[in-house]
Parts: structure tokens; sequence; C-alpha cells
């Protein structure tokens, strides 16, 4: 059936990205394309959300951190791994390919949400989490363990949707409560705030009528 999608659309996107959304679709190319299309649009859909978390993240955890070590460049004083040192140190490097001698700010811009997350993990926990970190959530209502698997989770949908790759098959509406449970931990009033940008149940509840044809498909 992979000869039957519109072969402009093959030679934009590639046969390998394509035939996934086929396998999805059982074979039916039509259905393939809007599923691909739907795609499309609900990881659009998930991006505001999603980087109200990040950004709350990073700024929670930094100011925490700075607080605890007195210095804006507290990796230098923090107890971090390998791993993590490795991530800042690359983060300058990318600074100054942009020709940008590295500040803290910068640094911590270019630190990925990964890296933030990855404090929360059990390695951490006697360094950062209980003398320091767990003051960055103030409404928190469960361990720290099920923090940090509910945001690791969040990386990988991340990861997906900024690489373009399928989330369909997910438990996107999980997910989506998910993401404001993490804001909301962080801060209620920013939770409350995305919300009145979020196109997410419109897109979600139009998952039916696309697929199956009552919204014209886009091609």
């Amino acid at each position: 059936m992979i000869e039957r999608l519109p072969e402009w659309l093959v030679r934009a996107l590639s046969l390998p990205r394509m035939s996934r959304y086929v396998v999805a679709a059982q074979g039916k190319s039509l259905n393939a394309v809007r599923l691909y299309w739907w795609n499309v649009e609900v990881c659009s859909a998930l991006y505001g959300p999603l980087h109200c978390l990040e950004l709350a993240l990073r700024n929670a955890l930094h100011d925490q951190l700075m607080r605890k070590y007195a210095r804006p460049d507290w990796w230098e004083a923090a107890p971090l791994d390998s791993q993590a040192k490795r991530l800042v140190t690359e983060a300058g490097r990318k600074c100054r390919r942009r020709n940008a001698a590295p500040t803290p700010d910068s640094i911590v811009a270019e630190l990925s949400f990964g890296f933030w997350v990855s404090l929360l993990s059990r390695g951490y926990d006697r360094g950062l989490w209980v003398p320091i970190l767990h003051q960055a959530f103030p409404c928190l209502d469960q361990p720290r363990k099920r923090l940090y698997d509910g945001l690791s989770s969040l990386v990988l949908l991340r990861n997906q949707i900024m690489h373009h790759e399928p989330v369909h098959h997910r438990d996107l509406a999980a997910d989506h409560a998910k993401i404001y449970r993490m804001i909301g931990y962080i801060s209620p009033e920013l939770a409350i705030e995305a919300k009145t940008m979020d196109r997410f149940p419109e897109v979600l509840a139009g998952r039916r009528a696309t697929l199956d044809g009552t919204r014209p498909a886009r091609f």
C-alpha cells in the first residue's frame, strides 16, 4: 500500500518515516497520511505546556542552587557527577562556538531538560535533594522518586516531539495531565496561566474526526 502515498509526500518526508505511519494505519495509506498530520498537530499542541515545564524546572532548580552555594556558577561548587560536569563543559563550548563568552546565564540556558531532571535522581538524594532541591517544589505531594520518574518520562516525550518522532501511540491524555501536575508542584499559578493558551484538549478531541476523514485531509 505504500506506493499509494502521494509521490511528493514520500519525496519530501521519506519512505522510512512514512512507513511507520502506514504500519500504524494497518496498511491504509490515506489514514497513514491523516495520522501523520495529526501527529504534527498534537506535537505542536504539547509544545507550549512542555515549554512552561522546562523553563519552570530550570529556573526553580537554578535559583535554589544559587542560593545554596552563593554564586551564579554553582556547578563549580556543587557535588555533580562526571556526566553532569561534562554537560556543563559542553554547554560552555556551545556558547563559545557562537562567539559568545560563556556566562552563568548562557550556560544555564544551554543545559538540557534532561540535565535538570538528572539532578533529581537517586544519586543526588543526599547531596542535593534533601538539603536543597526539595525546596524547588513547594507543592510536591509525592516522594522524590515518583517526581523523578514522572519528569524522566516527559523528557522522553519532549525529545520525541523535538525530533519529529511519532507520539500518537502514547497515552497523550495522561502525558498532558502529568505535565500540569509537574508544573503545579513548582508553580500552581503558572499551571493556571499555561492552560489559557493550551490547545491540546481540542486537538485530542478532534483525533477521530481527523482520522476518519470528517475533517479534510491536508494534501
